[in-house]
């Protein structure tokens, strides 16, 4: 009898420290949180941080929170409170050649009419001919810095013939509303209220044209996309789901929608406005994200690419100190690739 009840308590305890294990386990993975910093570009996939289908889709608790730049962003990954971020590839060229180990694992958008120079109404600018003079903001070290810069230069002008104020954008509605400046290279919101009182001159798309094209993505510390590959894969496969949705939808996400009602909610602006900024995106497939052409193909991708030729630019402008042999280690095309499948 003593035996029996010896086995009894013996097998008792092990199951009891069986459920308590896989109790302790289920709490560990219910405690898994990532801080995650976007931006108020109007984007489809910021509907997943409004309604909670990041958190669903990857198991994990997410702390969302709102940078007003990828510079913002960089910094704050730097410092390890980011681990996933939503920049632009300005700053993102900055970062890395400065030493900072992260990895595109989503193309977000490239250069499209989502970005622009507007300029005030009395400013004395018609065209890019009348720019020598003017007094011109974007956000510091920010993609749209960049762009402004390279349009600058384009025109065989210099920051000594064009004041450059590098402010952020809530600066620089303000200044451009007072009249201390007379336009600004900027996003949504910054976008539409600029042009409530100006004009665009200057698109994203117009600077690519004119030889310097760029980016915006999605990235994650190499050492959290090392350790957390399923947590990029869901987070992703929401990215792709609000897209495919716009992409195939627009009625979906107009002004009257529930949709631009969330985005308006989350990003600022009205439920028009970010209808409106849906419509100015150069969004990349999924199908092509993974090719050469972007994220895959190592030193031959055109994110390694444009990385490297941002930050050569950057050094010129004397931004940036040093640029690298090679971007490729910053991008994978993994993740994108894994969605396919």
């Amino acid at each position: 009898m003593n035996l029996v009840k010896k086995v009894l308590t013996t097998t008792l305890a092990i199951t009891l420290g069986t459920v308590l294990t896989l109790a302790a386990n289920v709490a560990q993975a219910a405690e898994k949180t990532v801080v995650v910093g976007y931006q108020t570009d109007a984007l489809p996939s910021s509907l997943g941080i409004a309604n909670g289908d990041y958190e669903k889709a990857t198991g994990y608790k997410i702390d969302f929170r709102k940078f007003n730049s990828g510079a913002d962003v960089f910094a704050a990954i730097a410092s390890g409170d980011v681990q996933v971020g939503y920049v632009g590839s300005s700053p993102y060229a900055a970062a890395t050649s400065r030493g900072l180990d992260v990895k595109a694992f989503y193309l977000a958008s490239i250069s499209g009419i989502d970005e622009a120079l507007v300029v005030r109404n009395g400013s004395g600018i018609n065209s890019v001919n009348d720019l020598k003079g003017k007094k011109l903001a974007a956000a510091p070290v920010s993609t749209d810095h960049y762009q402004l810069l390279a349009l600058i230069k384009s025109q065989g002008l210099t920051e000594k013939d064009v004041q450059v104020f590098a402010i952020p954008q809530p600066e620089i509605v303000a200044a451009y509303n007072r009249g201390d400046i007379d336009g600004g290279f900027v996003w949504d919101p910054a976008l539409t209220e600029l042009k409530k009182n100006g004009k665009v001159l200057v698109t994203s798309k117009d600077v690519a044209e004119k030889g310097a094209p760029t980016f915006s993505a999605w990235v994650a510390t190499s050492a959290f996309a090392k350790d957390n590959p399923a947590f990029l894969k869901g987070f992703s496969s929401v990215i792709e789901k609000h897209t495919q949705s716009f992409l195939t939808n627009k009625a979906a996400w107009g002004p009257d929608s529930d949709n631009a009602k969330q985005l308006a909610k989350l990003l600022g602006g009205t439920p028009a406005d970010q209808a409106a900024g849906l419509l100015n995106l150069n969004l990349v497939p999924l199908s092509a994200q993974a090719s050469d052409a972007w994220l895959g193909g190592g030193e031959k991708s055109g994110v390694a690419r444009i990385l490297k030729e941002t930050a050569g630019f950057l050094k010129e402008q004397k931004k940036i100190s040093d640029v690298l042999p090679s971007y490729a280690e910053f991008v994978t095309p993994t993740v994108v690739a894994s969605l396919k499948k």
